[in-house]
């Protein structure tokens, strides 16, 4: 097969993943534009959107999923970019914080093509092949995930809404692209008819007590998400209002930090493993970021926060390692099962720390608040860290013989 389909699919999670962080950047000036508040009430509906947008990742993926192999990866992918470029162009002309969110809803849903990626790679590679090609997607979505912010700190400073009107032109032309490069590889052989049953995202808890010895790291993992994801919920409101942070520098501190992030699980999770092995790599690492998360609540220069921002990303060694620990506990027969409740406990945790989090830091930043903190957050993410880092160390340090404690 050619290599264009490959490009197209790759494209278009980068694309998926560029829609989480874009709008993290304009946040703070197009709230108060659209709302007419300050900041503090600002931040509210920023939680609001972004928890609305991981609801409906969290609700369409397995539907979207089940959609393709019953009608066909192409057919599912193509609409979804074409629906997301019009999305996109009702975000940049709305005037209304409802149309917003409407978009964010829409956004979510069209976002949920994770799963028909990974499908398409899963039909079109030899099983010796499929891992290596998930490791594309999932560099994919890391790429994503940098340029989003970027493009949306560089574009705003021509409009708040300029970063609307480029993202709709790239999902366009990636959908005009897909149209003569995608091949179609649901066969009458795999498809699959559509079943509400497979479609429910809520199966995959239920399969969580299936997991012999896991309850007490997914616990874990589920904390570990919601104090991690405060970097995304609040660091735009944090920085225009602790550091006068305009909307290009939110830009380049959420992409420098989105760097560091992929540099450190590309070339540091590996070794910190080899040399003291996988549980100590999550307790160091659990450490790093308590010791970064107070810093943050206390810190009032700017330039300070600038240099802590790679040390903060060396918390990155974490979830790979927890990953590893959790896999090597459970046969390679539950592998899968394993990976869909971690992708479930991540969507939940992305859809409580928005409103957690940003909640906070209004409560802390308004008129009349009984102490000004903006770093409110951090101190939260802190203390959950210091919860999860005790359950974690409470927990059995091996299940099967050969895991690395």
């Amino acid at each position: 097969m050619s290599r264009l389909p490959i490009l197209f699919i790759l494209l278009t999670v980068v694309l998926d993943s560029i829609g989480i962080g874009l709008i993290f950047p304009v946040m703070p000036d197009l709230l108060r534009e659209v709302t007419g508040a300050d900041l503090s009430h600002a931040a509210i509906w920023g939680g609001v959107l972004a928890t609305s947008f991981a609801v409906m990742q969290f609700l369409f993926g397995p539907i979207v999923g089940n959609l393709s192999d019953a009608y066909g990866r192409r057919p599912i992918l193509l609409i979804a970019l074409g629906a997301m470029a019009l999305d996109y162009m009702l975000m940049a002309v709305a005037g209304t914080i409802w149309l917003l969110l409407i978009g964010r809803l829409i956004a979510g849903v069209t976002a949920a093509t994770h799963s028909t990626a990974a499908a398409f790679m899963a039909d079109i590679s030899a099983p010796d092949e499929r891992a290596k090609n998930f490791g594309l997607i999932g560099a994919a979505f890391g790429v994503g995930f940098v340029a989003g912010p970027m493009i949306g700190g560089l574009m705003a400073g021509i409009d708040t809404r300029a970063p609307f009107y480029a993202a709709a032109a790239l999902s366009l032309g990636n959908m005009i692209f897909g149209y003569f490069v995608m091949p179609e590889t649901v066969t009458d052989r795999i498809r699959r008819p559509f079943s509400w049953a497979r479609a429910n995202p809520l199966n995959s808890f239920r399969a969580i007590g299936n997991l012999p010895g896991l309850g007490r790291l997914l616990i874990v993992f589920g904390i570990y998400q919601v104090a991690f994801f405060v970097y995304p919920a609040v660091w735009a409101f944090f920085g225009a209002e602790r550091f006068e942070w305009g909307t290009q520098m939110i830009g380049v501190t959420l992409t420098v930090f989105g760097l560091c992030m992929a540099l450190t699980q590309a070339l540091l999770v590996g070794p910190a493993i080899r040399l003291i092995g996988a549980r100590r790599t999550v307790v160091w690492g659990m450490l790093l970021d308590l010791v970064v998360f107070t810093a943050y609540g206390f810190l009032t220069n700017g330039m300070v926060v600038l240099i802590f921002i790679p040390i903060s990303a060396l918390g990155g060694i974490v979830m790979p390692a927890m990953q590893g620990i959790m896999s090597r506990k459970v046969p390679d027969d539950q592998q899968g099962e394993l990976q869909g409740v971690m992708a479930s406990v991540a969507a939940l945790s992305m859809i409580i720390s928005p409103m957690l989090m940003t909640s906070v830091f209004s409560n802390f930043t308004r008129d009349g608040a009984p102490i000004y903190l903006p770093g409110a957050p951090f101190y939260l993410a802190g203390a959950l860290l210091a919860v999860a880092l005790m359950v974690f160390l409470a927990s059995p340090a091996r299940v099967r013989p050969e895991i690395d404690a």
